[in-house]
């Protein structure tokens, strides 16, 4: 089941396209294999300015699988072995940390042992998952696969706080059953923007793309679902779901009176399947076919078993169903994923709480560097809320925890401007190159070529200055001031919505054609040159929140015993869970007062104005050999 897409069919969109982005900036696998397998490519935000565009994609869940274990199972030095994970193999504590286990390796069903230096678990909705269709309960992380009981209970021995999620998944349509002619057809953009750094293009033209239909729900519908809700054990589950993208039940129960979209879109360029996003329900089957014939277009519509993987269970299956499971609060992890409790294991995607296949790859990501870092014993690899949407999840997650599913949207970053989805492998490939050695040697140089590209055009561009009135003959579709004294610049021209790179080309076609040649490069001249003069303001706040972020707290403070520190018992035990690395990080777990991180911060600077006085000091021979000690117990 490598590579198979577990719920939707689809990939990106608000917020989420920026972790893909960020992921395959990183040499991720998921972008790259979207750019190979989708059916549907559309940008959302469109209205609203390049930052917040959200890129997505309906892939075909046949080509993503077949694709993606391609790319994996020929990976050199890679060995993939089949098998369910049953428990950990723990050693006892490493000297210079005593009290901590350490991850050795895992125990498959099988009873076989697999050992390794560091271990990521990425357990999905397995660790005791539940799948519920109506009244009707049947242990299972998704349909046909089996739970993972023993290692949830391994983890709950070990200490680590648990919680309880859920989400939902709605039935699948034939297609020939839906009278599309009615609906309202959105087609895919022409041209197509491509997930991957690497990729110019998509796989497959615009025309050759399949649309997706869009209906709504109507007062019928909420009938059904109010008159049933004694027979929806899932919904009345106190356990939390997703907010922002709750079962229909949900929606009904939280904003009655209201219609809701349902989005009809294709499984495959072959499949006979259509999956109504927005219809998530856990209603028994025969009252999910009754509300699914009232609504516009699917008055005959059939439900069908899905294609493939799902293995038969004990009810039926071509209904929606919904899938409770376990997760561990993400407060127990380090910005680099390694848990508190454990040293050497690490944790990624809905085990921490998170929502979605782009939220689990940029953890898988992080995890999988770090894991290696760690076996090199070199320094880890985090990013900050300064530098990704990947900096802010994890952030988000081991500061604040999550009582929800997470999920990433634009307004959780306080960058946007800076962090947009067009400049993320100028953010971080040059750092995976060089910190993390993660990055392809193709990808670096591609990302390099890139970077200088901008920074020279961005140059010629400042350089071409003409008065106004010129410019207003040259191009008299822009609309500019010709009561302007000073020259204008073509950058400045270039700010003009009505402007881009191709019109001004047409126009100084010597020096500037040259840039108009790869679509890429053009587009993102005409981003930068948008955000130029509010950019500079944005680069400024970031300086200002890297230097309180800079002051690191130190990795081995005490703060249930240190009495140096005037801090309340209840922002002592916040911290000592949740084991902020920064000032800033501190500052934003809930219930931390402002006075708390002042205190905070005056003896972090003390502690290290003492330790820089000690340094100072002569070095006695003793000193020098417990000093070699102390840093050989660390290696």
């Amino acid at each position: 089941s490598l590579g198979q897409m577990s719920c939707n069919p689809s990939f990106g969109g608000i917020g989420k396209g920026h972790l893909m982005r960020e992921v395959d900036a990183l040499d991720g696998l998921c972008s790259r294999i979207c750019d190979q397998s989708g059916i549907h490519y559309k940008v959302l935000n469109r209205r609203k300015g390049p930052a917040v565009w959200g890129l997505r994609a309906q892939i075909d869940r046949k080509l993503y699988k077949q694709n993606m274990q391609k790319e994996i199972l020929n990976t050199p030095l890679l060995t993939v072995q089949e098998g369910a994970v049953e428990d950990l193999i723990l050693t006892e504590p490493e000297p210079a940390h005593p009290g901590k286990c350490r991850a050795r390796g895992v125990v498959l069903a099988d009873g076989s042992a697999i050992y390794a230096e560091s271990v990521i678990l990425t357990t999905g909705t397995f660790l005791r998952g539940m799948v519920v269709i109506g009244l009707e309960m049947h242990p299972a992380g998704r349909l046909g696969d089996q739970p993972s009981i023993g290692l949830a209970q391994t983890l709950e021995k070990l200490g680590f706080a648990v919680g309880r999620l859920k989400t939902g998944t709605p039935p699948r349509i034939a297609k020939d059953s839906i009278n599309f002619s009615i609906l309202n057809k959105q087609t895919p953009d022409n041209p197509s923007l491509p997930f991957s750094f690497l990729n110019e293009t998509v796989w497959i033209k615009p025309e050759d793309q399949l649309p997706c239909y869009l209906t709504h729900t109507n007062p019928r519908v909420d009938e059904i679902v109010l008159e049933n809700l004694h027979l929806n054990s899932h919904v009345k589950e106190t356990t939390r779901g997703p907010r922002y993208c709750p079962s229909i039940e949900s929606k009904v129960l939280r904003f009655p009176n209201r219609i809701h979209q349902v989005w009809l879109e294709p499984e495959g360029m072959d499949s006979d399947l259509i999956y109504p996003q927005g219809l998530s329900v856990t209603l028994p089957a025969e009252l999910q076919e009754k509300m699914i014939t009232c609504i516009r277009g699917l008055e005959k519509a059939k439900m069908i078993q899905p294609e493939g993987d799902l293995l038969l269970m004990p009810f039926t299956l071509w209904s929606g169903y919904g899938v409770q499971y376990d997760y561990l609060d993400p407060r127990h992890i380090s910005p680099s994923l390694e848990t508190h409790l454990v040293q050497r294991l690490f944790l990624a995607g809905q085990i921490n709480g998170t929502t979605g296949y782009e939220e689990a790859a940029a953890q898988g990501v992080i995890a999988g560097i770090n894991a290696s870092l760690r076996v090199s014993r070199k320094p880890p690899f985090v990013l900050s809320r300064t530098e990704g949407y990947i900096g802010v999840l994890i952030d988000d997650l081991t500061t604040l925890g999550t009582s929800e599913p997470y999920r990433m949207f634009t307004s959780r970053v306080e960058f946007r401007l800076s962090l947009r989805p067009d400049n993320a492998d100028s953010r971080l490939t040059f750092r995976g190159y060089k910190e993390a050695g993660c990055v392809s040697q193709q990808r670096y140089e591609r990302a390099s070529w890139m970077k200088s590209s901008l920074e020279e055009g961005i140059s010629v561009l400042k350089s071409i200055e003409f008065s106004s009135s010129k410019w207003k003959k040259l191009i008299p579709q822009a609309p500019i001031s010709t009561s302007r004294s000073l020259p204008v610049s073509a950058l400045d021209v270039l700010k003009y919505e009505e402007v881009d790179m191709e019109l001004l080309a047409q126009a100084v076609p010597d020096p500037l054609r040259k840039y108009t040649q790869c679509r890429e490069l053009a587009d993102r001249l005409k981003i930068e040159a948008t955000y130029e003069s509010v950019l500079v303001f944005q680069l400024q706040q970031i300086e200002e929140v890297q230097r309180d972020e800079a002051l690191q707290l130190p990795h081995d403070l005490d703060y249930l015993s240190v009495k140096d520190v005037s801090l309340s018992h209840e922002v002592r035990e916040k911290l000592h869970l949740i084991r902020p690395r920064t000032i800033g990080a501190a500052s934003r777990i809930p219930g931390v007062t402002p006075a708390a991180i002042v205190n905070l911060l005056r003896f972090v600077k003390t502690t290290q104005q003492s330790r820089a006085a000690v340094d100072e000091l002569p070095k006695t021979d003793q000193y020098l050999r417990d000093t070699d000690r102390l840093q050989e117990r660390e290696l």
